[in-house]
């Protein structure tokens, strides 16, 4: 986040110089100074509102891949599970049909089976770290975006207050 610029912006507002604001935040790619110029660039409706509407759809970018992840994160698991199981039963119906004259095709099945669940927990724990990570980004993003959203509304309405003077 780019405070200073984000503070430049904030003291145009205040101000009442909304084209200067924008100006000075069309520079940016940060996702909070793209709300706040979204809004001030759709004056002809709620700038509040529009605010609101910008930052939920920055809120929805930023979210995209995370139902991927938290998919893998599941479903690599369980699949290993199923592989563990369905390996196991092979190893049994071996085991049934051969009898016990053969343990060791038997017991090589079955650590093979386990090989499956071995994997999708790795794939599971090695996915849950940056699944995490992100997640705690999108909610510090989140509480910034409210943050920010309401201090548009005290110098938006700081700015509108002079303008009626």
């Amino acid at each position: 986040m780019d405070r200073k610029l984000l503070d430049e912006v904030f003291v145009e507002i205040e101000k009442g110089f909304y084209d200067k604001a924008i100006a000075l935040g069309n520079k940016s790619k940060d996702y909070m100074i793209k709300i706040v110029c979204y809004a001030l660039t759709h004056h002809k409706s709620s700038r509040i509102n529009m605010l609101e509407m910008a930052a939920e759809d920055e809120i929805d970018r930023m979210k995209r891949g995370m139902a991927i992840m938290d998919t893998i994160i599941t479903m690599a698991p369980l699949l290993g599970i199923l592989g563990t199981v369905t390996g196991i039963i092979v190893s049994f119906d071996f085991l049934g049909k051969a009898g016990v004259e053969d343990p060791k095709a038997v017991t090589g099945g079955i650590a093979q089976a386990l090989i499956t669940t071995a994997t999708g927990l790795s794939i599971a724990l090695a996915t849950i770290i940056p699944y995490n990570y992100f997640v705690v980004k999108l909610e510090r993003a989140a509480r910034n975006i409210e943050k920010c959203t309401t201090s548009f509304e005290i110098y938006h309405q700081e700015g509108r207050d002079e303008d009626q003077s």
